[in-house]
């Protein structure tokens, strides 16, 4: 007796797994989309699981260091991504005709975390009808997408955009926990006085050192101040900053903080340079603020613009004033 014809699922897909699976996909990662979509990785991998069990195929191919699509993952993204594409700007689209104003910015993901977010909740307190739209993203996207107002960026001078306005120039320090410091200074952790006193410690460090950003690396810190060969009691390798400096705030390690982006943090003292201001090394990059064309004539991008560049004023305020360790000896 024939059984009649499969009847597939139709119900419709939730679209939280359809943007952890658009995110993981783009960058294969389940890591990094956890960090861009402010989820833990756990949480991720759930929402994937939900969608594969909806979907009824394996998406991803899970290595211990690598994931990739598989050829149903592949062909699922070649329709989600086009079809988050226009659902977003159909959202911004309704949002501004019922009077919403929308400001959309693309930045990389330690400065979102450690520079704007804190600070964006003192802008919507002053501006409640505008809504801000952050795509924190480590990787270029081109401002000629008329969905993006502005870009707050990281470069050398020679490869800033047209229209870049100079926020903050770049500069790295070490940084030590409030909790830590205390420790060291009761003596109840390696002191930490001289430079060479690093080797004692737990260093936290960028994983990626081939970039052109070397500088970012204890390696080019530590062979600056002639001490190229200091190996600390251990390392512990991430590749964001914002990890690096989670770690020096909960007292797992030393790390080489950048300055523009952790002075807030040493000015409340949450934070210590070691080595005082003589620990600062600065670098060619800057941070700058880079208005779309499109974007640039519209009130609320330039009322935002303005705001961050007070706020950008600030932290160079910030960062001159941070205090210094006047005990240390470099």
């Amino acid at each position: 007796m024939s059984e009649g014809p499969v009847r597939l699922p139709s119900r419709p897909l939730p679209v939280g797994p359809i943007r952890a699976f658009e995110a993981v996909a783009r960058l294969l990662s389940f890591r990094g989309a956890a960090e861009e979509l402010h989820l833990t990785q756990s949480a991720v991998s759930r929402q994937i699981a939900t969608l594969e069990d909806d979907v009824g195929a394996q998406l991803f191919q899970r290595g211990t260091r690598h994931v990739e699509l598989t050829a149903d993952g592949a062909t699922l993204l070649r329709a989600v991504a086009p079809a988050l594409d226009r659902l977003d700007a159909a959202v911004r689209q309704i949002r501004v005709a019922r009077g919403r104003k929308v400001v959309s910015v693309t930045t990389f993901s330690s400065f979102a975390t450690l520079w704007l977010i804190p600070r964006l909740e003192a802008f919507q307190r002053e501006h409640e009808d505008l809504d801000i739209r952050v795509s924190a993203v480590d990787r270029m996207i081109s401002l000629e997408d008329a969905d993006l107002d502005l870009a707050l960026r990281y470069c050398p001078p020679d490869q800033a955009p047209p229209r870049a306005l100079r926020l903050f120039d770049e500069v790295v320090t070490p940084i030590v926990g409030r909790w830590m410091w205390s420790r060291i200074q009761s003596g109840e952790a390696p002191p930490l006085e001289r430079i060479a006193d690093l080797a004692q410690h737990v260093l936290a460090d960028e994983e990626d050192s081939t970039r052109p950003s070397t500088f970012l690396t204890w390696r080019h810190w530590l062979e600056g101040q002639g001490e190229a060969r200091l190996q600390p009691r251990r390392w512990i390798v991430f590749n964001y900053t914002h990890q690096q400096v989670q770690a020096a705030l909960t007292g797992h390690a030393i790390a080489l903080g950048r300055l523009p982006l952790v002075s807030a943090a040493i000015a409340q003292g949450d934070l210590i340079e070691p080595f005082g201001t003589a620990g600062r090394v600065a670098s060619s990059y800057a941070y700058w603020l880079v208005p779309s064309a499109a974007g640039q004539a519209r009130p609320e991008v330039a009322e935002f613009a303005r705001w961050v560049l007070a706020q950008a004023e600030e932290t160079r305020a910030c960062m001159s004033d941070a205090p210094a360790v006047v005990k240390s000896k470099v």
